[in-house]
């Protein structure tokens, strides 16, 4: 498994046997595969043919699988797209002090790194999703829940300090062909036609980017990675038009969710935040990533033009 990150944890197809074993037997005699695709947050490992197993790559990752566990059954009721079922959570052993979760097993596939052209059918499916997931009921219990509470789903404001050291971190990297004076005038712009705090109380997925989605004939077939969703403004959720949709596919997502000027420009901040905080961090360990995100920026500037 290529690490990622400096605290990361051990994990290999082994411990998960192990594991299964301890915590979940009734799944311990079905064959476990690493995944190549796993993501930054989680370890997965193909459970036999139906199931997956996600384990937090670093300390701490315990709060997200628990928090998935407890409110992705609230809203997924609310949801038209598949999205995976969490069958069991296991509990940390064999030195891995995190819990663990045995998913089902969506089929699908990863969309480009890149827009693709015919995008139309795919931006009416995540519109549908977006505008879903932002309407489902949120319980008082998750209004006072801190595990769905996120710094994605607050005020630009909170963040502004983040996006400028990032910015400077991306002036040192060579082959990165941004125009970061551009992503900090689009910034600043979004920043003057915010508000400084946020009354929405809305469900947001939190990561809605290619990699946790699956398309199937160019519709939606899937979402996946609940582990960041949140209770809060809903605006982060945008981004996905600009790394999945092109410009036809990205206005015909924007005209069904009825999103009003100020609000596209919070989208396309956010869009420029996640970019560049994803640069100095993952530049040589997840390239794949760094090249959808830097695509998804030039997008945002040349629309911001």
């Amino acid at each position: 498994m290529t690490r990622l990150h400096a605290d990361e944890l051990a994990i290999d197809a082994a411990l998960v046997r192990r594991l299964l074993a301890r915590s979940l037997p009734t799944y311990a005699d079905l064959p476990v595969r690493p995944l190549l695709a796993s993501g930054s947050t989680n370890a997965l490992f193909r459970l036999g043919d139906e199931l997956l197993v996600r384990l937090p790559r670093q300390p701490g990752g315990t709060a997200a699988i628990e928090a998935e566990a407890r409110w992705l059954p609230v809203v997924a009721p609310a949801l038209s797209v598949a999205t995976p079922e969490v069958v069991a959570v296991g509990e940390p052993a064999y030195g891995y002090r995190e819990k663990w979760s045995v998913t089902t097993w969506l089929d699908g596939t990863t969309p480009p790194a890149s827009p693709v052209t015919d995008t139309d059918s795919l931006a009416d499916d995540l519109a549908r999703f977006v505008a879903q997931l932002r309407d489902a009921a949120v319980p008082d219990a998750a209004r006072e829940d801190p595990a769905v509470s996120s710094y994605r789903a607050g005020p630009l404001q909170a963040v502004d300090v983040d996006l400028r050291e990032a910015a400077e971190l991306c002036r040192a990297i060579p082959d990165l062909d941004l125009d970061l004076d551009r992503v900090l005038v689009v910034w600043e712009s979004a920043l003057a036609a915010a508000p400084p705090a946020h009354s929405a109380v809305r469900w947001l997925h939190g990561d809605l980017f290619t990699e946790n989605l699956l398309v199937h004939n160019g519709r939606l077939a899937g979402v996946l990675d609940f582990g960041g969703l949140a209770v809060g403004d809903p605006t982060v959720d945008l981004v996905v038009g600009w790394e999945a949709l092109d410009p036809q596919g990205r206005a015909a997502f924007r005209r069904h969710l009825r999103v009003d000027d100020a609000t596209w420009l919070r989208g396309m901040a956010w869009a420029l935040l996640v970019a560049v905080l994803t640069f100095p961090y993952y530049w040589q360990s997840m390239p794949m990533r760094c090249a959808a995100r830097a695509s998804m920026a030039r997008s945002v500037l040349r629309e911001a033009s």
